[in-house]
């Protein structure tokens, strides 16, 4: 039997129909069902993200709507108050700051400028060097440049009692009454070259037969009138030395150097001080070949070393006037004359005579018969009897006026030297010498110089040395190294300037400012106190006087044997990094009185101990004429026969150095220790 259809022509189920779908339907629903809930979620996570972010968008509108209107708010209570004060005091002008004003000394220390300021010294030192004005902490600074730092601090530099009395005993002269004044001249050379010859035929005189041995002893201003007219005053010293000392001092005293070197001999190590010396001081340089008269006399040779020393003649295309002359024959004497006053009229030197006398001390002694007596070099003013006068932490009244000819004079005017008598007590050289109006006045003006002295003597100036070489240059207070070099050799010398130039780096220059063959003098070291140096030695050694006088002018000297050493310890102290400081001890000096030979021992140096003691087995050196010649050990120690460990001073002994036979008479042992020394 054939069953019904449904309408639509399928065949209707029979019997009990199972509802349970095919096993691959139902997994392809559930897989469905998953999906759509996964859209679901993913749908309600990004309409809660869309809710939050436009709730974090209301509330920063809310927090920029309300700091507007807190801005709004306060430019209102500010236009207010504005408002309501400009009304309130419209006709009362508002009242300038007071200006602080410090008290300062005529001199003053950075380091104590900064305290006076209330500023650290750094601040300082910058301040200064904006102001083109190079200074370290510890370098002293004049009034002008401190009170010009004062006012770019805000303060205002008001001079302190002792430097008003003494600004006001030296005003600066008038301008409208200045008149021409004679030029004042030094005579600098080496020794026996014939300087005080020279100006004693310029001067037609005897000075030099006066003098120990023909040398001059004392430093003399003498003056000599020309034929035309014109007057010069000459300065004849010991040597160069003094004219140093005067620098250091702060003393400008010479408008013009005349140079004098001998035909025969030539370029000596002492004219090459004097021509560093000059340089140093910036006065211009008139050179006088000397004794070409002699046999043996090569002028051009002469100029030709001075051109190695930066001293190019005019007739060779240079700047440097040369002029050679005779002593002993009067030979071109005029032309040299003429040369100096050619030199003057360049340099347009001016002085007001009417204004009180103002000059600088040449020369002081104490005279038997006179008292203290000075050598006074007018520069401004004119000086008479009865005037009453301060010269450094001396003063007095004028009793007596004299010439260089030893003649009374009523007075003495611009570049004129006087013999001035009436001083309390014997002046410093290169002191200045002012004119005051009352006794009252200079008493008061020297107890308070002496006062200020003692304070000063407290706080003194330190030049620059190694160890604190790199702190100044990171403090900006040095830009240059000046060295002063001694050696043994001028090899040596060469190739230690040579090397030493080429230290040299962003911050600091090292520049050889002098260099020569011999044992550190004290020239040497008078000439780098005054020049801010240091010294360094190669195979030389300074004496115990040296050493001393070092000590005093807080001079830094340095001896090396090995160049590359001195090269490396500069340029570890130009980047600060020293390393550890030895430092020598010294035992005792000892003399060698005679030399001889003993069999199978050696050469034996028969000695007086001169100081300390000679100890066996030490560190010893050999120094003569002030050159190291040998450097070693004592191989043994001799008392008569015996042997001794130690020998004391005012005791005589042999003893015999290792490896070294070449001991001579005179000769100085130096025995000494090296020891380990911390750095600051």
């Amino acid at each position: 039997m054939i069953r019904p259809t449904s309408p639509a022509g399928a065949a209707r189920p029979t019997g009990r129909v199972s509802t349970t779908p095919p096993a691959g339907a139902a997994g392809q629903k559930t897989i469905f069902r998953l999906d759509e809930k996964e859209e679901e979620r993913k749908r309600k996570d990004r309409e809660k993200e869309l809710a939050k972010e436009a709730e974090r968008q209301r509330r920063d509108a809310a927090r920029e709507a309300h700091r507007k209107k807190q801005e709004n708010y306060q430019a209102r209570q500010r236009a207010q108050e504005e408002a309501s004060h400009s009304q309130h005091y419209q006709s009362a002008p508002a009242p300038e700051p007071a200006e602080k004003q410090v008290r300062l000394s005529e001199s003053i220390v950075v380091s104590e400028l900064a305290n006076v300021l209330g500023k650290t010294p750094i601040e300082v030192v910058t301040k200064l060097i904006s102001l083109g004005t190079m200074a370290s902490i510890n370098q002293r600074i004049d009034f002008e440049v401190s009170s010009i730092v004062c006012q770019e601090f805000g303060c205002k530099a008001v001079l302190a009692e002792e430097d008003q009395a003494a600004q006001e005993a030296e005003k600066p002269s008038d301008p409208t009454k200045q008149v021409a004044r004679p030029p004042v001249v030094t005579v600098m050379g080496h020794v026996d070259h014939g300087k005080t010859s020279l100006l004693d035929a310029i001067r037609e005189s005897k000075v030099a037969e006066g003098e120990h041995g023909g040398i001059t002893q004392h430093i003399g201003a003498y003056q000599v009138k020309l034929a035309g007219g014109q007057i010069i005053t000459f300065l004849d010293t010991p040597g160069h030395e003094a004219f140093t000392a005067m620098r250091a001092h702060g003393a400008k005293v010479t408008d013009c150097a005349v140079l004098v070197v001998a035909a025969d001999d030539g370029v000596m190590p002492q004219t090459e001080e004097a021509i560093n010396h000059a340089q140093a001081a910036g006065v211009p340089i008139i050179v006088a070949i000397n004794k070409i008269d002699k046999p043996g006399a090569n002028p051009d040779r002469v100029k030709q070393q001075l051109s190695k020393l930066g001293l190019q003649p005019e007739e060779w295309g240079g700047k440097t006037i040369c002029v050679g002359v005779s002593a002993t024959k009067r030979l071109n004497l005029q032309q040299l004359l003429e040369m100096i006053v050619l030199q003057s009229e360049i340099l347009e030197l001016k002085a007001d005579p009417t204004m009180p006398a103002r000059g600088v001390i040449i020369d002081s002694r104490l005279d038997k018969g006179r008292g203290p007596v000075a050598t006074v070099l007018i520069q401004d003013g004119t000086l008479k009897g009865s005037d009453i006068f301060v010269a450094g932490t001396a003063y007095g009244r004028v009793r007596a006026l004299l010439d260089d000819m030893g003649r009374k004079v009523k007075d003495a005017g611009p570049g004129t030297p006087v013999n001035v008598m009436g001083f309390d007590s014997v002046a410093e050289v290169a002191t200045t010498f002012s004119v005051v109006d009352s006794e009252a006045t200079a008493r008061d003006l020297v107890a308070k110089r002496l006062a200020r002295r003692k304070i000063q003597r407290t706080a003194q100036a330190q030049h620059v040395s190694l160890e604190d070489l790199f702190a100044k240059v990171k403090e900006g207070a040095i830009r240059e190294l000046k060295v002063i070099i001694k050696a043994d050799t001028h090899g040596s010398v060469t190739a230690l300037s040579d090397a030493l130039g080429k230290v040299t780096n962003e911050e600091v220059m090292v520049q050889v400012i002098h260099g020569g063959v011999g044992a550190i003098t004290e020239t040497d070291v008078m000439f780098a106190a005054a020049s801010d140096a240091i010294i360094v030695g190669f195979h030389v050694r300074p004496t115990p006087q040296v050493q001393k006088l070092a000590g005093q002018e807080k001079v830094d000297i340095r001896l090396y044997s090995i160049i590359y050493e001195a090269v490396e310890e500069v340029e570890a102290a130009i980047k600060g990094m020293l390393a550890p400081k030895f430092q020598e001890v010294v035992f005792g000096h000892a003399e060698v009185r005679q030399a001889f030979s003993v069999p199978k021992i050696g050469r034996i140096a028969g000695s007086y101990v001169l100081d300390g003691k000679i100890i066996r087995n030490g560190d010893a050196r050999v120094i003569r004429d002030g050159v190291e010649v040998y450097s070693g050990k004592i191989a043994s120690l001799r008392r008569f026969k015996e042997d001794a460990r130690e020998v004391l001073s005012g005791f005589e002994c042999g003893i015999g150095l290792e490896r070294f036979s070449d001991i001579k008479e005179k000769d100085i042992i130096e025995v000494f220790k090296r020891q380990e020394v911390g750095r600051d």
